[in-house]
């Protein structure tokens, strides 16, 4: 009988010292989720503060728009084909006109503003603010447009042709 008597009041001890630990386990996993949870959504709240990142354009990008539009075929045309852009540049600089008798200077005007607002999209969500082409035969201005607003940052480049033609071609970010 004492022994059973022991022996239940062993139980009963231990049923008292094993409900506290219980408790303490169970507040340790809960407390343990609440970090989780908690370092997760400070995760998830820096990524959807953080401001994409807009991509700026590289110094080859500019050359390559160059060349290609140096290399465009445009609509005007003399007796045996039609002109590139850079072709339309040196008739240009000679007073020409087109078959059709246009002006080679306003078709060389229109050609590039049309291709210059179609290759560089100027937005508020866009990292280019802007663009400006300059074209000079002898240091004299042949062509110029600038579209958008100047910055400090701007990656540009420039096209050496024989007649002491230049071409200058910047974009700003």
């Amino acid at each position: 009988m004492v022994k059973n008597k022991t022996k239940k009041t062993q139980e009963q001890k231990s049923k008292i010292l094993y409900k506290p630990r219980k408790a303490q386990e169970e507040m340790v996993g809960f407390t343990l989720i609440i970090v989780i949870v908690a370092v997760i959504l400070l995760i998830l709240l820096v990524f959807s503060l953080k401001k994409p990142q807009q991509q700026a354009v590289d110094s080859h990008e500019v050359e390559a728009f160059i060349q290609g539009l140096l290399q465009y075929t445009t609509d005007c045309k003399d007796n045996l084909e039609y002109f590139s852009v850079e072709k339309l540049i040196y008739a240009c600089n000679r007073n020409e006109n087109c078959l059709d008798e246009r002006n080679t200077c306003d078709v060389l005007h229109t050609t590039l503003e049309d291709i210059s607002d179609q290759s560089w999209l100027i937005s508020d969500s866009s990292s280019i603010k802007g663009y400006g082409l300059n074209i000079t035969v002898n240091e004299q201005e042949l062509f110029s447009f600038i579209k958008g607003n100047l910055t400090k940052i701007y990656k540009g480049t420039i096209q050496v042709k024989p007649s002491k033609i230049n071409i200058f071609f910047s974009v700003y970010y």
